[in-house]
């Protein structure tokens, strides 16, 4: 599982291409890699030849699922993929997506980034109606099942039907024989973009996915908007919309990979900004400053030019630790990120060191990597967030911890700076952060340190709710 500064696992990646001509699942697959940071536990891609849909799913890594000979047999002009990571629903074969339904319609191939929160509710509603049974617990079966049997001659009005009773976060992508159909919940908690490619019509999670099949990014899907794609081109049409936007501003601290644009904004320089800020706000005399890959590396930069210390790399990264199925033994475990980071002692060695990181969840992994820089010889370690206190989960798409988990949520920072062996710690204002996003705090769903959710969440929600039923 890909781990943020302190153990948040991301949600989902989603892609969709409508490309007659094209190789649309290899397309697909090369998107899906270049969403991998989002979900590494399972991988999917259906296709749509104009009468009959393919599908193929396993567990594991893009490149682990899939294989010359299986994406041969995806065949078609329409694709959708989804790379998992699972919120809601264990982590199995049974889960993984895209789902397959089926409907008087025909067939819907259906795959969701996001969480919901009014699961209960919803399965309720599913088990009132005949001959629908669920064969896997997962929140996105319900919306597709719900979905599938709803009244309406069309799959959009089928959609439009439904998703007004369906509360939480969604960006999703569905496939039928015929179509590609992308939709964005009305708070826009989860990012979903459109793109073009020569004559073939693109949508993604992020606009990395884009620039990897040499896509152009030609704009955000809209919250609460649900776009079309057919042989006449997309087609968008609108749902009830929110009150409010509400973006998940993790996307800008951590989760989208920072070449990512997200609301005309490029996310790499984003998190510079952050850094400057940073430094500002918390300055301290040292001689160089760190970011711990790959988060807080260009937080890092910024903190470096921003405070006029000397940007140097402490910590070595080992790219291909990523998701791995063989475990490893109880001591390897112990040393925990020693298998991820390794430190460069000759760079440390009797150094004032300024560790610039995303974020601090349970507190266990910032504990480990500022251990490892003393080891390392470091004199003094100054560790600097580049987002404010995380004081309340996230239940909107990220599996971050419960509320007694997080660390912020019972120490001052005083103790949480004891806790982790930091000479000093500090974080980002909420102010801050959002002035180096450079967008209006009214854009963002930002609850994780607030507290105030765009809407009405079940606190005690659990990822295997359903499984509990």
């Amino acid at each position: 599982m890909a781990l943020g500064g302190d153990g948040l696992h991301e949600a989902c990646g989603v892609f969709g291409v409508y490309g007659p001509g094209e190789d649309v699942a290899r397309l697909t697959f090369f998107g899906l890699y270049a969403l991998q940071h989002r979900g590494q536990e399972s991988a999917g891609i259906a296709t749509a030849d104009g009468t009959r849909l393919h599908l193929f799913a396993d567990m594991g890594l893009v490149n682990q699922v899939f294989s010359e000979e299986n994406l041969a047999n995806l065949r078609g002009h329409i694709a959708i993929g989804h790379s998992r990571y699972s919120t809601t629903g264990s982590s199995c074969i049974e889960n993984a997506q895209p789902i397959r339904v089926e409907s008087d319609l025909g067939t819907l191939a259906f795959a969701h980034n996001g969480n919901l929160v009014n699961t209960s509710f919803l399965a309720d509603q599913l088990q009132k109606r005949e001959d629908v049974v669920t064969s896997s617990i997962t929140d996105s079966e319900l919306m597709a099942r719900l979905i599938a049997s709803a009244p309406g001659a069309t799959w959009i009005d089928r959609i439009r039907r439904t998703l007004p009773v369906v509360k939480g976060a969604y960006s999703l992508v569905m496939l039928t024989s015929t179509e590609l159909i992308a939709v964005r919940d009305p708070f826009g908690i989860r990012p979903l973009c459109l793109g073009r490619l020569g004559n073939s019509w693109v949508v993604a999670s992020e606009s990395c996915a884009l620039d990897t099949i040499g896509a152009e990014l030609l704009r955000e899907i809209l919250p609460g908007e649900i776009i079309c794609i057919d042989e006449n081109g997309p087609r968008s049409y609108s749902m009830d919309s929110a009150s409010r936007r509400a973006l998940c501003v993790f996307e800008y601290i951590y989760f989208a990979r920072p070449d990512s644009v997200i609301e005309d904004t490029l996310v790499y320089l984003a998190r510079e900004r952050m850094g400057e800020r940073l430094a500002k706000e918390q300055p301290i005399d040292a001689d160089l400053v760190i970011g711990v890959p790959d988060g807080g590396i260009p937080a890092a930069v910024g903190y470096a030019r921003s405070s006029g210390l000397p940007y140097r790399e402490g910590f070595i990264k080992n790219r291909y630790i990523g998701r791995t199925f063989i475990q490893p033994d109880q001591r390897l475990r112990e040393e925990g990120v020693a298998l991820k980071l390794n430190p460069l002692p000759d760079v440390l060695k009797g150094k004032r060191v300024v560790m610039v990181d995303d974020s601090i969840v349970r507190g266990t992994t910032k504990l480990q990597t500022v251990a490892m820089l003393r080891r390392a010889g470091a004199k003094e370690v100054h560790v600097r967030i580049t987002a404010p206190p995380m004081v309340n989960p996230c239940y909107l798409g990220i599996d971050t911890a419960r509320r007694h988990e997080l660390i912020a949520a019972s120490l001052s920072v005083p103790e949480i700076c004891e806790y982790i062996g930091a000479d000093t710690l500090g974080y980002l204002s909420r102010d801050g952060l959002m002035k180096a996003i450079g967008l209006p705090e009214s854009t963002f769903c930002d609850a994780c340190f607030t507290g105030n959710y765009p809407m009405e969440v079940q606190l005690d929600l659990d990822k295997l709710v359903l499984e509990a039923r």
